[in-house]
């Protein structure tokens, strides 16, 4: 997979920072990259040490920072006290459906909802910088 543009928006934060660009980082980034999960850094650093046995949990947090820092990641802060990250360059905005038994996290696109949440600002005369919606409740799987 090519994840040349995000690796270059890395470099460049790095080298603003005054901070090098280590190859453990930008395997940490492909990783992440690689699949479209809403990880625990716990789980990132599982899938990490599949591939690169020597990076530890340290770097995982370390690099997790620096991505939501440059704009490749956000910080999802769960009910439950979990922290997950998921991708934000080139990702539309979207709200998650949090299962409260296993934890899963699905992403969810509604225009009808933006468009409500627009109406009530614009009713209240309110100037909206950023919003989230997480919705809680039971998945199908864990319902059965």
């Amino acid at each position: 997979m090519n994840f040349k543009p995000e690796e270059d928006i890395l470099e460049k934060y790095l080298s603003s920072k005054g901070l090098k660009n280590s190859q453990q980082r930008l395997d940490v980034l492909r990783v992440f990259l690689e699949t479209e999960a809403h990880l625990t850094p716990e789980e990132l650093h599982a899938l990490v040490k599949k591939k690169f046995k020597t990076i530890g949990i340290a770097t995982i947090y370390r690099t997790l920072k620096l991505l939501c820092n440059c704009g490749l990641a956000k910080e999802l802060l769960l009910e439950s006290g979990a922290t997950r990250y998921e991708h934000s360059y080139g990702h539309n905005h979207h709200d998650h459906l949090i299962c409260t038994q296993c934890g899963k996290v699905l992403e969810v696109i509604d225009p009808e909802i933006e468009k409500l949440q627009e109406q009530l600002a614009r009713k209240h005369q309110f100037y909206t910088e950023r919003h989230r919606m997480e919705i809680y409740g039971v998945c199908r799987q864990c319902k059965k």
